[in-house]
């Protein structure tokens, strides 16, 4: 997803009067049709709020205390497994002095209090939500502390000075009171501008291991998802998608569908990146899905771009062989005129296919759409977005849009679409109900089919270097090609994140932490297939370039990759969190010191993506042509630790996705502009009988945190690749892994 390295590094000077911060809010606003939303205004006004006043700092759009005692925290993002919900909670409940066990989680919407506070916009990804709220939650359970002692304190007719508020309960004076009974005349109370904060050393709830709140829901079945959502009156579409991304129906016979029982409408209706399909209105799921099964669509697929994989990946090889755009980033502009001279070279070329998110839970959103407002219940990453592109499609007014943000299951980027794709197609067909008299709450649900044929996925991106090394592994030039769609090109992103016509995403992660003389230059071809940020997005594949060539310098020169790599670093403080994180690793997975079986091998990997660095040190050989995993031990430091049971669980689920993508089979590729996957048979995803021992282990710090979504994903598929060639397999230089 989007980060805020990226953000800043693409806001213009702010305006004269206006914070940087301002102004990037109104920018970014304007950019995505967020103008039609008062956040323009809003970025105006805080500047003359005092702190406290700003929507994002307001305690009773975050917290309510009921009389029985339960708190529940409200989340500004949506969660997707990633654990924010309990998070945030925690952090919150710190300062407020809750009894843990007495607070609930739910989400908040897309209302202005639930911006994230450093981007001034709706947004859950760039695994930034610990990083850019973690002090906001702390003022918010802090301040309605305070306001609770200040309710106390005038019920009691006592200085505030002489309470205390812990565990539930304000105390003093002689009296005690549960913050259930105070909460309501607390709220009335004035936000204190200032607050004071726990020292850390005394925190009784974060920082220590954590189970989630909706564990149990989730593990018995009982958590409810978008999928999952019902509605007095509630019918369920099914959408037939055009085989070919863009094309239209010439026409359709609907006859054998509208026999089908429960059936109640099949309509054209209007699609993503203009084109149309048909949608099958029921009574549940399963009619519809049969019914759309019996359609008869001509489709009309002329003058669009029909994709072929095979001719794709030529025309992605030739463009890496010359010109591209060089990247905006004065590091990856380096001198590479000693590659001519270098004693040892090395030419590599990488292929890394299209990837379909495959979360577990399929798209889904519920429309309610009325003449005078329209509800949307969805798993959305983007809720403000969305409601501004559905209110310009209704032509409903903003604030009568209302996002019920649902758990999601999975999401890895899928549901943050800046063209609000799936939202829009679901509203798409509330209007065609409405327009044909049967206007009635309905429920768009993609099959695993569909959204694998229909979605959005990560680039088919191709590497070249050309690399100069010396025979002690100094690197003297490194000349470097990337072949890959812009993710934001198009979108309203491209704005603030292409510049000098390079997409930022494309070559984020090449190059550090490695001091090298490295020129990276990028083509970005037109294709007909869309395409979105993935778990990590530019890492998933610049990682894997740097640190499997690195690797293979070390090898070629006789350096341990460890030694390599930490000489690359320097010991300076710029690099220290990656040395340490590398260490980690090696220490706790006792590399070089204990006996590996035979035929395994050690393989190495670091790399820093959304500011958190993760080491891995695999296991690993081949038998009979097949990898083999040993132990896989990780090292992360994402700086302070929130809750290290959540950040266990991202880095080994992370892991099993990166072993996915090495599978055969992990590919979406394209004949006549169809995509040939339809669900896991097909497109396999590493199960449980895949899964290696996961070891993962946390470095200590106090600095303030950083985010765990992705970054566990990135080096675990180089370092397995350099364990494999390290036990004799060529170079792996396409995924999914090719080892003869």
């Amino acid at each position: 997803m989007i980060t805020d390295k990226l953000l800043r590094a693409a806001q213009p000077a702010a305006p004269q009067g206006l914070t940087r911060r301002q102004f990037a809010t109104m920018t970014i606003g304007g950019s995505v049709g967020l103008a039609l939303l008062p956040l323009g205004a809003l970025a105006q006004q805080a500047a003359k709020l005092p702190p406290g006043q700003n929507p994002t700092e307001q305690p009773a759009a975050f917290v309510t205390i009921g009389r029985d005692g339960l708190v529940t925290v409200l989340c500004n993002r949506m969660d997707m497994g990633q654990g924010i919900e309990t998070a945030l909670a925690m952090v919150c409940a710190e300062e407020l002095g809750a009894d843990w066990a007495s607070v609930r989680t739910g989400f908040g919407d897309a209302r202005p209090n639930y911006i994230d506070p450093a981007f001034g916009m709706h947004l859950t990804g760039g695994s930034n939500s610990i990083k850019n709220s973690y002090t906001q939650y702390r003022e918010l359970g802090a301040r309605t502390r305070a306001m609770l002692i200040a309710a106390a304190a005038e019920q009691w007719n006592v200085p505030a000075s002489s309470l205390t508020a812990e565990n539930g309960f304000v105390k003093g004076a002689g009296k005690s009171a549960p913050y259930g009974n105070l909460f309501d005349a607390a709220m009335k109370q004035p936000i204190p501008e200032k607050v004071a904060l726990k020292d850390p050393k005394d925190f009784r709830i974060v920082g220590k291991p954590t189970g989630l709140k909706v564990s149990r829901a989730k593990s018995s079945g009982q958590q409810g998802y978008g999928m999952d959502v019902k509605l007095p009156g509630l019918l369920v579409a099914v959408i037939a998608h055009p085989p070919v991304f863009g094309a239209k129906p010439k026409g359709f016979d609907a006859a054998a569908a509208q026999k089908v029982a429960g059936v109640r409408a099949v309509l054209p209706v209007e699609l993503d990146r203009g084109a149309r399909g048909v949608a099958v209105i029921a009574s549940g799921y399963w009619p519809a899905k049969t019914a759309r099964e019996a359609l008869k669509i001509d489709w009309d697929s002329s003058g669009l771009e029909k994709v072929d994989t095979a001719k794709q990946l030529a025309q992605y090889r030739e463009l890496a062989k010359s010109g591209g755009n060089l990247a905006p980033n004065p590091n990856l502009r380096g001198d590479v005129s000693k590659l001519a001279d270098a004693p040892h070279k090395l030419s590599a070329e990488f292929v890394f296919p299209y990837l379909n998110h495959a979360q577990m839970e399929p798209l889904a959103c519920t429309v309610n759409l009325k003449a005078d407002r329209c509800d949307i219940y969805t798993a959305s990453q983007m809720p403000g977005i969305d409601a501004m592109a559905i209110a310009k499609s209704t032509g409903l007014k903003p604030e009568q849009v209302r996002i019920h943000v649902q758990m999601g299951g999975g999401g890895f980027g899928r549901r943050a679409v800046p063209s609000s794709e799936y939202l829009l197609e679901s509203v798409a067909v509330a209007k065609a109900l409405a327009a044909a008299g049967k206007a009635a709450p309905v429920k768009v649900i993609w099959s695993r089919e569909d959204d694998l044929r229909a979605g959005y996925y990560r680039p088919f991106t191709v590497h070249r270097a050309e690399i100069g090394h010396d025979a002690q592994g100094n690197v003297l030039a490194w000349d470097h090609r990337i072949v890959t769609q812009s993710i934001v090109g198009g979108t309203p992103f491209e704005a603030f994140m292409v510049k000098e016509g390079v997409d930022d995403t494309a070559f984020e992660g090449m190059r550090d932490p490695y001091k090298l003389p490295m020129r990276v230059a990028v083509h970005h071809p037109k294709v007909n297939v869309p395409v979105l940020w993935w778990r990590s997005v530019g890492s998933t594949h610049t990682a894997f370039v740097m640190e499997t060539l690195v690797d293979e310098i070390a090898e070629a020169t006789k350096q341990d990759p460890v030694a390599y790599r930490l000489k690359l670093m320097g010991d300076g403080a710029e690099h220290a969190r990656h040395r340490a994180a590398l260490q980690l690793a090696v220490t706790e997975a006792g590399y070089g010191k204990k006996t590996l079986p035979a035929g395994m091998q050690w393989g190495v990997a670091v790399h820093e993506s959304f500011e958190s660095v993760v080491a891995y040190v695999v296991e690993a050989g081949i038998k009979d042509g097949k990898p083999v995993i040993g132990q896989v031990t990780a090292g992360v430091h994402c700086n302070f630790c929130i809750n290290p049971r959540t950040v266990e669980a991202q880095v080994m689920g992370a892991a099993v996705m990166a072993l996915s993508t090495t599978l055969p089979g992990a590919a979406i590729t394209f004949k006549d502009g169809v995509v040939e996957q339809s669900n896991f048979g097909d497109y396999p995803v590493a199960r449980m009988t895949d899964t290696p021992k996961i070891a993962v282990h946390i470095v200590p710090s106090n600095d303030p945190p950083k985010g765990m979504g992705e970054p566990g994903l990135p080096p675990f598929a180089p370092a397995l690749a350099n364990a494999l060639r390290r036990a004799g397999a060529k170079p792996v230089r396409e995924l999914p892994f090719k080892l003869a």
